[in-house]
This record gives structure tokens, C-alpha cells and sequence, in this order.
């Protein structure tokens, strides 16, 4: 009895296994048969949507593709013109001594103040109507300093500090402080000198003298910092970040820690000097803020349009 229950069971055992096997290899065989069809479905769409119209995804990562290559190779190439203007003389005059700064202060009055005395033609000029090209460059010039304003001391400079370790954000500021002071007084002049022209100096009352003190406040406290603050301010930086890299701090987020140079009164002359002249160019920004200010309060005042 035994004998013959074990040989049934081993005729039997081969024949299930197989057909185990058999239903694995159906259900693989559907399963790829199905991954088949799905594949070509896909294919099948794209080439319609190749054939039906141009794909817009495709060609918009070419043309951005493209601009960001041609944009890098201008950059390149002026960055390469202007180490070569760096090595000249008259760069090393202009940028590297103090006489060129006055130069540019003194051209600066001079220029405001002719543009200030009282002349035959712009009486003439205030009686015609303005046109179209000049009030578009006053308010864009105004609304582009006003802008710029705004976003470096409210939104650039206090969401950097707070995100960026301290060096990092030293470098940034370190590279946008001079473009900011020198865009903002060429816009300031830009928007004084259209303003001056169309309003001589007899047709004053208390509200545009106002105005044009405002505006011209603003350009010769932006030109000031740019040409008497921001170099000196540059160097303490650079000076400031080389002893506190060599000591193995500022890499810290939102905050200043010396660290052990808080001992050291070298360091410690250089950056009470640092946050003395930063304190100054912020009381002179806040200022030519308040400056502008005023003038929007004005351009608000002689809307026509609300």
C-alpha cells in the first residue's frame, strides 16, 4: 500500500508543475503583449503630433537654448574689452585716484546749475505742449529709480542676507552697490533735467521749488555715495572678508559671529570702519528714498488719467 501511494505521487508531481509553467508563460506573454500596444499607441501619437503642427515644447528649449549660448558669448566678449580697459592708464587715472571723482562732482553742478538759469528758449518751451517721447522718458526714468529703490533695499538685500552665508552675500553686494548708485544718479539727473526743462525758473511757486530740491537732493546724494562711499566701502569688504576667511569664519546665515577675531584690534578697526561708512550709505539711500518719494506724491497729485 505504501509503495503504491509513493509512486502515484511521484507520477503525479511533474504533471502539475508543468502546468504551472505553462499558465506563467500565457500571463507573461499577454502582460508583453500589452506593453506592445501601448508602446506603439504612444509612438503613434507623437508622430501625429509631428505631422499636425510644430511642437511648441521643442522648439521653445531651441530658442532658449540658443539665446542663453549667444547672451553668454556677449558677456564673454565684453568681460574679455573690459580687462583689456583695465590694464590702460586712463582707467587706473579715472577709477584708481581720487582727482577724476572730483571731476565728475564738479562737471555734475555745473551741469544741474546751467540747467537751473532762467533762459528765453525754455520760457518758450513751457508754453508748448510736451511731447510724447520726452514724458515717456521723465516717467520711465522716474518709475525705474523709484523701482530699483525699492527692490535693493526692501526685497534684494534683506532676502539675501537672510539666505545666503555672509561672505556670499558680502560678494553680491559687493558687485550690484556701484551699478546700484551709478543707475540710480543718471536716472535722478535724467528726471531733473527733463523736469527743469519744462518748468523755468520763473514760473517757480513753493510746490515745484520743493520738487526740483527733492530731485536734485536725491542726484547729488546718490552721485556722493557712489563716488566718495562706495569705493572705500569696497575695500573694507575685501580687506574684512580676507582675516575672517584666514580665521575660518563667515559662513554663518542672518548674523555676524568674529569668532576668534573678536580679540584681534586690527579686525576690529576694520569693521567698526565697514559699518560706519554701510551706516552712512544706508542713512543716504533712505534718504534719496524719502526724496523720491515726494516727487510721486506730486506726480500723483496732476494725474489725468484717474
Amino acid at each position: 500500500m505504501c509503495v503504491r501511494t509513493l509512486v502515484g505521487t511521484e507520477t503525479c508531481e511533474p504533471v502539475v508543475v508543468h502546468n504551472q509553467s505553462n499558465k506563467l508563460q500565457k500571463a507573461k506573454e499577454k502582460y508583453m503583449k500589452l506593453h506592445d500596444d501601448l508602446v506603439a499607441k504612444e509612438l503613434e501619437m507623437i508622430e501625429q503630433q509631428k505631422t499636425q503642427a510644430v511642437f511648441i515644447p521643442e522648439l521653445a528649449d531651441d530658442i532658449l537654448r540658443a539665446s542663453t549660448i549667444n547672451y553668454s558669448s556677449l558677456l564673454k566678449a565684453l568681460a574679455k574689452y573690459y580687462e583689456a580697459v583695465q590694464q590702460t592708464k586712463f582707467f587706473k587715472i579715472l577709477f584708481y585716484t581720487t582727482q577724476p571723482a572730483h571731476i565728475i562732482m564738479i562737471a555734475a553742478i555745473l551741469c544741474v546749475t546751467s540747467a537751473l538759469v532762467p533762459a528765453k528758449d525754455r520760457a518758450q518751451v513751457a508754453g508748448h505742449p510736451h511731447s510724447r517721447i520726452t514724458s515717456f522718458i521723465y516717467l520711465a526714468s522716474f518709475v525705474m529709480h523709484l523701482g530699483a529703490q525699492i527692490w535693493m533695499t526692501f526685497v534684494s538685500g534683506l532676502s539675501l542676507y537672510f539666505a545666503l552665508p555672509r561672505h556670499a552675500f558680502g560678494e553680491v553686494q559687493r558687485i550690484l552697490f556701484p551699478r546700484y548708485f551709478t543707475i540710480n544718479a543718471c536716472l535722478s539727473l535724467i528726471t531733473l533735467l527733463i523736469f527743469v526743462k519744462h518748468h523755468p525758473t520763473h514760473t517757480w511757486d513753493t510746490e515745484i521749488t520743493t520738487q526740483v530740491s527733492a530731485m536734485s537732493g536725491a542726484f547729488f546724494l546718490e552721485l556722493l555715495i557712489r563716488l566718495y562711499l562706495t569705493p572705500p566701502l569696497l575695500q573694507l569688504i575685501v580687506q574684512k572678508n580676507s582675516l575672517e576667511r584666514a580665521a575660518g569664519v563667515g559662513n554663518e546665515i542672518g548674523r555676524h559671529n568674529p569668532g576668534p577675531l573678536k580679540h584681534c584690534p586690527h579686525y576690529l578697526k576694520i569693521h567698526k570702519a565697514f559699518r560706519r561708512v554701510h551706516v552712512y550709505i544706508a542713512m543716504g539711500n533712505m534718504l534719496t528714498m524719502g526724496c523720491t518719494v515726494i516727487h510721486l506724491h506730486y506726480i500723483a497729485s496732476k494725474l489725468c488719467v484717474l
